[in-house]
């Protein structure tokens, strides 16, 4: 018997509706966040400066508020990595996405890339928010993904990421079943980057993750609502 297709409620729920472009303007986010309520979707991202922005459209909604610290590169000073933080979170931000020291963790520098990601894992434990961690596995062999993996859930992050979306590749199944099995079924795994349809998003999904970032959060969704009303369920 043919399972039946993911209900489209939950998939709008696994998905961080997001808008990290440098050209995006505030009319686009207030577009982001209106798609966001509509759809209920896990959480608007975008970058730190239109937090205040998205805080009071989405006050008192579901939708968290999503922004990123040390994005796209994370090649920064630990300590104004730790500041944007800081300051997103004052904003009204309630999960941060943050990029580690990708060089760092290929130059064998894993105590400072264990305390970059407690600093900001710390600050968002303090606030009560979700510590993301951009790993960027396009740059990393698997060794080194696994590495990332073990001292972003060592540090006190909620979750672990695959990818900026700006960097040279996106989220893979084979990446996301990788991270998932390194980090064990207790702490979140995102699938970033190039995740453009429903079965993009199920790919993702089967092989383990539980949050998705996408841009195409609206088209997805209405590839859910039709697939699922095709096999007879409420639309």
């Amino acid at each position: 018997m043919t399972p039946q297709p993911l209900q489209p409620a939950a998939v709008a729920r696994l998905i961080d509706h997001t808008l990290l472009r440098a050209d995006a303007l505030p009319a686009e986010i207030e577009k982001l966040c209106r798609e966001a309520l509509h759809y209920s979707f896990a959480a608007v991202c975008v970058n730190s400066v239109y937090v205040p922005l998205v805080a009071r459209l989405l006050r008192g909604s579901s939708p968290a508020v999503c922004s990123v610290a040390g994005f796209p590169l994370g090649a920064m000073l630990a300590e104004a990595k730790l500041r944007e933080a800081e300051l997103a979170l004052a904003a009204g931000a309630c999960e941060i996405d943050m990029v580690i020291h990708v060089g760092a963790l290929k130059a064998g520098e894993d105590a400072a890339v264990a305390a970059d990601i407690r600093g900001i894992a710390g600050v968002c434990r303090s606030a009560g928010a979700l510590c993301k961690v951009i790993l960027e596995t396009a740059l990393l062999t698997d060794e080194e993904k696994r590495r990332a993996c073990l001292l972003a859930r060592d540090a006190g992050a909620a979750f672990v990421k695959t990818s900026t979306g700006f960097g040279p590749g996106g989220a893979t199944p084979a990446d996301v079943r990788l991270l998932r099995e390194t980090v064990g079924p207790a702490m979140g795994v995102k699938a970033s980057g190039g995740v453009r349809s429903l079965d993009d998003l199920l790919q993702m999904v089967a092989a383990g993750a539980t949050r998705i970032g996408a841009s195409a959060g609206v088209k997805i969704v209405e590839e859910a609502r039709t697939r699922y009303a095709a096999a007879g369920g409420p639309r």
